[in-house]
């Protein structure tokens, strides 16, 4: 410490107008004060694990995390699907802002020139790493300098290599480090016991009943999931072995640790769709050098896109973008953020020219509005999930099913396949959202206000399908694709590109070729 004073009274006698003299410049030099990170993401899992109330669930390393950590309790992804939450998450951006608007698998890229947080981290010297599937074009536009294991592993094959390979990437060297771990737990298909784990894998018989947003219980949903939860007490584990691991490293003192999960998981009303079940997720951040000060559960909205500006922030690393979201640091240190956010927002549109059904919706905590964008279209995800369109469909609700439900969840189901433009919920009252107050009186101040936030979101953040002339063109190319190829054959050719890309960039960029701005 006398060396560094000595070093800063030397700067600013010979270079008093100089960065160099800053002791903030000084802190961000030496690498002994910038922390390590161990982002961890899980794939297709909402917050059921214990430290968020579950009780079917086996989770007590995450669970631990979260109890000398911060659980924020409502959290959200951007878009509940794969490549374009990741982008959300690399990006600090919503999908529409850096062009990944769809699966990846099916041709959809970010805009050129997008920058991610691989790169800032780099720039900044720090070793990147990452295991696990990317799932964004393109993956050049993510890079880190070291990646293994770049399947998405659904046959969860040599699941200890996601431990023992980050093990040898932690201490590989000096330089701090960013690590981040893909485990491909719960995606489906459901792995019952892969590599031995679960050691004792629970079957439907052992389950009390299905997902709360499911609404419907019956044997063959029940062994679902069961191995839904199998698969979350795997990667639980995994992540247990995978602190170990940095403990025994030595730096665990000095590693931010943040876990989230994607989106939802893939049962009918989860994934794909703009239900809590999609969009609600969980995470938990661990800064160890606040020792016992941190052991708090946040209530703020937060969302994906706050997910850059944090990691920036706790690596020192400035920069002049503007994004839309905002650090989540200071919530980890003092339990509120600097501008807690009224309002969070979401899009899908399917992922898919076959899954294409596009919406968005807005809350504020207490309600939720979903605009459905083009009324009287039927939604596929109905179809899709309750035939089984493909094995990662088949958690899904059959029609058959439904005979037993209850009369509000079988309307449920029937707005599902068939939704009215506007849904509106009071998720204090009826956080799974069953029941539709769009057309109640009592509720039409509600209505208006969210409403208006949507809309004025969608302005701000330059969401081309507020343009009602972008949104027919999108609308009749998926049509025109459908068409063309059936059952997404435009996979297989090499020549096929989405024609709305650059149409939805020149929209975004019109104003603001850096997509900065206020856009919260």
């Amino acid at each position: 410490m006398t060396q560094r004073l000595i070093l800063i009274i030397i700067l600013l006698i010979f270079f008093p107008g100089s960065d160099m003299a800053n002791p903030a410049w000084m802190e961000r030099c030496d690498d002994r004060s910038r922390p390590n990170i161990l982002l961890i993401v899980s794939e297709d899992n909402g917050p059921e694990l214990g430290c968020y109330g579950d009780r079917q669930a086996r989770t007590p390393h995450l669970d631990a995390l979260a109890a000398k950590g911060v659980r924020f309790d409502r959290a959200y992804t951007t878009y509940s699907l794969c490549s374009p939450s990741r982008a959300s998450i690399y990006t600090g951006l919503y999908p529409h802002q850096n062009g990944q608007v769809g699966l990846a698998t099916h041709k959809y890229r970010m805009y050129d020139g997008i920058q991610t947080f691989p790169a800032y981290f780099r720039e900044a010297g720090y070793r990147t790493g990452v295991l696990g599937k990317i799932h964004v074009n393109p993956e050049s536009a993510i890079p880190f300098e070291w990646r293994d294991i770049p399947s998405d592993n659904f046959k969860r094959v040599r699941m200890m290599d996601y431990v023992t390979k980050s093990e040898s990437f932690i201490k590989a060297g000096d330089e701090p480090f960013l690590l981040m771990v893909n485990f491909p737990d719960a995606h489906f298909p459901l792995v019952r016991q892969a590599d031995g784990l679960p050691a004792i894998p629970r079957s439907g018989n052992d389950m009390t009943g299905t997902l709360p947003f499911v609404g419907v219980k019956s044997a063959r949903l029940l062994e679902y999931t069961a191995d839904y939860y199998n698969c979350l007490e795997r990667m639980d584990i995994l992540v247990g072995k995978l602190l170990d691991a940095l403990s025994a490293s030595g730096k665990a003192q000095n590693t931010i640790i943040i876990y989230l999960g994607d989106h939802g998981a893939q049962f009918s009303r989860g994934k794909q769709s703009s239900h809590e079940a999609g969009l609600r997720i969980p995470l938990i951040i661990h800064d160890p050098r606040l020792g016992n000060k941190q052991s708090r559960v946040v209530n703020d909205l937060v969302s994906v896109i706050d997910m850059v500006p944090t990691l920036l922030d706790y690596a020192g690393i400035e920069t002049k973008k503007a994004f839309p979201g905002e650090s989540l640091r200071p919530a980890v240190t003092t339990g509120r953020s600097n501008r807690p956010r009224q309002y969070v927002f979401s899009a899908c549109d399917g992922g898919t020219s076959e899954f294409f059904h596009p919406t968005r919706s807005v809350s504020d905590g207490r309600y939720k509005l979903i605009r459905h964008l083009v009324p009287g279209m039927e939604n596929p995800d109905f179809r899709l999930y309750a035939g089984h369109f493909n094995s990662h469909f088949d958690g899904g609700t059959e029609e058959a099913e439904l005979s037993s439900a209850d009369d509000l969840v079988r309307e449920a189901y029937q707005r599902y396949k068939s939704p009215p433009e506007y849904e509106l919920f009071d998720l204090e009252e009826d956080p799974h959202e069953w029941r539709n107050l769009a057309n109640v009186d009592a509720y039409k101040k509600v209505m208006k206000k969210l409403q208006e936030a949507l809309k004025s979101w969608q302005q701000t953040a330059r969401d081309p399908l507020a343009e009602p002339s972008i949104l027919k063109a999108y609308v009749r190319e998926m049509e025109e694709v459908r068409r063309k190829y059936p059952d997404h054959s435009y996979q297989k050719d090499t020549s096929f590109q989405w024609k709305f890309h650059d149409l939805f960039r020149e929209w975004v960029n019109r104003e603001n070729d850096n997509i900065q701005g206020d856009m919260k």
